[in-house]
């Protein structure tokens, strides 16, 4: 008698098509339409407009801050501040190492802006609203863009408190911010990754680090999602799938800045190193305070980078 119920729904055209839309809809992540991209992008020329009512030159530079690296910023000259609280549509920062700043400067006259502390992933941010720093900034007329995370190590030859110039990436989290609706004044609907990471500025902190004698690694930085952090096994399979670091931000950025056309630098801070024969747990408090001490070698690296751009 069930079975023939069962049949019998099944057979009804309007059931049918219910449980697919059930269906799709539960195995589906939230998606976005054409007006919902349209406000998204209001959003973001609404708070380029209220920045450029208050700045007397638009920058050419973005810089994005992670875990525990905002001091980092220190390369800059600060001439103006701004709470993200206070900007329109900004999310908020809920991470605490992250001070959620906005500052505007200049490192040798060149105009630049500067986050301190950024948005992930885990926080519960969507890929769109990771990446609003990134879209302001576009509106802002931004060319290049550098970032630095905090980033734990894969490869043996990395130390902890070592800096890793970030040459490719791979994408772990599942998401991405092109998903939906292509906004054609941005960037076109797909964006080439060959070379994400923009060669001639990876040689120019490569060369940046010799000068100053810091010693500087070049990899590759796979992003999760985040936020419990990587199981031995999970270790085991990065490392054989060609990853030296790990982490959870940049990647969704990275994706923005591109498809932004900008020119894009990534560092990674390596602030533990796992090794799957021998695991040991990873502290919150000592990751944030390499990433703390090693924020001076950080920002000089920046400071000569952009000079020579």
């Amino acid at each position: 008698m069930v079975y023939q119920v069962v049949v019998a729904l099944y057979n009804n055209t309007f059931f049918r098509k219910v449980i697919c839309q059930i269906v799709c809809l539960t195995a589906q992540k939230p998606w976005i339409n054409i007006a919902a991209m349209k406000s998204y992008k209001h959003k973001a020329v609404e708070a380029a407009q209220f920045l450029k009512d208050h700045i007397e030159k638009l920058p050419q530079i973005g810089l994005l801050t992670g875990t525990g690296l905002g001091e980092s910023a220190t390369a800059l000259d600060i001439s103006l501040s701004f709470e993200y609280k206070d900007i329109p549509h900004f999310p908020a920062t809920t991470v605490e190492s992250h001070f959620g700043k906005l500052l505007f400067g200049s490192i040798r006259d060149k105009p630049i802006i500067a986050m301190q502390g950024r948005f992930h992933l885990y926080e519960g941010y969507s890929p769109l609203e990771v990446t609003f720093p990134v879209r302001v900034m576009q509106e802002l007329g931004v060319k290049t863009l550098i970032l630095s995370n905090a980033a734990g190590g894969l490869s043996p030859r990395l130390q902890t408190g070592d800096l890793m110039i970030i040459a490719d990436h791979i994408n772990l989290t599942g998401s991405n911010p092109l998903v939906g609706p292509n906004e054609e004044s941005w960037g076109a609907r797909f964006p080439d990754m060959t070379e994400a990471y923009d060669k001639k500025l990876i040689t120019l902190a490569e060369n940046a680090g010799k000068d100053a004698g810091i010693r500087l690694h070049k990899g590759v930085y796979a992003g999760l999602q985040g936020p419990s952090l990587e199981t031995p096994a999970e270790i085991r399979f990065l490392q054989t799938i060609g990853a030296d670091a790990v982490g959870f931000s940049t990647i969704q950025e990275v994706i923005a800045a591109v498809h932004a056309d900008m020119q894009v630098l990534g560092l990674s801070i390596i602030t533990n190193v796992h090794d799957p024969l021998a695991p040991t747990p990873a502290v919150v408090e000592e990751i944030i305070a390499v990433a703390n001490s090693a924020a001076p070698k950080l920002a000089t690296i920046i400071r000569q980078v952009a000079i020579k751009i």
